[in-house]
């Protein structure tokens, strides 16, 4: 009995190695992304678990969206996280990428400063193209992302359904990710739209409210693409498709329902995958 004991644990000492080895030997990936899911903190709390359950370290681009599509045209990245549907949909339709799942969804916000002259928010509460049209007509300062993110573009859309262009010296062009246009806009007291949780995250060392909320036009939803592995022999299709699974997973799903929940009383993200 002993002897079959003791080879039992032999045996498996020599998988739990194997499954070690295994882990240890697998190569990272590249996960271009918005800065969004980096600003906010969502990265930092999902990638350590996957790299535990998986073995796989994951090297993190975070770029604005159309960036983030330009470096998977390129075959610069393994994998793609990114808030732009339509042009996720032509990324895969060109075959850039080998399918797209929706992962998550959370909304966008208009946010300004506290005193809002403006009464955005009596007025316009759940209104984003009135609320835009005010900001315009008035010249009140306006900072945009400029920088061909998801928010970008987003923000781009309402204001062409608001028939405005938006341009003169209330028009501030960044050219940067949420969280340095947040403090901008804080800085100069002007308004801005964020996506809900990089605002969420970073309330506290800013001064601006949410203003405007709720309008159907603020709909923001996330979508993950896993690069097509024609594109060269350095992308790692393997790893990229345990990454896709992993976050579209009953786990991941659950981690990402789970985020923000505990330090802001809600979820800053709602999963979607099913």
């Amino acid at each position: 009995m002993k002897k079959v004991f003791l080879t039992v644990l032999s045996l498996l000492l020599v998988l739990s190695m194997l499954v070690g080895c295994t882990k240890a030997n697998k190569e990272p990936i590249i996960l271009s992304t918005t800065t969004s899911t980096q600003d906010s903190g969502l990265l930092d709390f999902l990638l350590p678990i996957f790299t535990e359950d998986t073995g796989i370290e994951v090297k993190t681009v975070a770029v604005g969206t159309g960036k983030a599509l330009q470096m998977g045209r390129d075959g610069e990245a393994d994998i793609l996280l990114v808030h732009a549907k339509s042009d996720e949909l032509t990324f895969v339709d060109e075959g850039h990428g080998t399918e797209r799942h929706d992962v998550m969804y959370n909304d966008y916000i208009l946010v300004g400063p506290a005193d809002d002259t403006l009464g955005l928010k009596a007025q316009f509460p759940n209104d984003i193209v009135g609320g835009l049209k005010a900001i315009s007509e008035n010249g009140a300062i306006f900072v945009s992302r400029g920088d061909d993110s998801g928010t970008h573009k987003k923000e781009l859309s309402i204001w062409k359904v608001a028939e405005i262009e938006p341009k003169g010296d209330w028009y501030l062009s960044a050219g940067a990710g949420m969280g340095e246009v947040l403090r901008i806009a804080s800085e100069k007291q002007g308004y801005t739209i964020s996506d809900r949780a990089t605002y969420l995250s970073q309330k506290d060392n800013l001064d601006l409210e949410i203003i405007i909320e709720g309008d159907n036009n603020l709909f923001n939803q996330y979508g993950i693409i896993p690069v097509n592995p024609d594109k060269n022999d350095n992308i790692n299709h393997e790893g990229a498709m345990e990454f896709m699974n992993w976050m579209i997973s009953e786990k991941g799903q659950a981690l990402i329902k789970e985020f923000g929940v505990e330090e802001f009383g809600q979820s800053l993200f709602t999963p979607n995958a099913n």
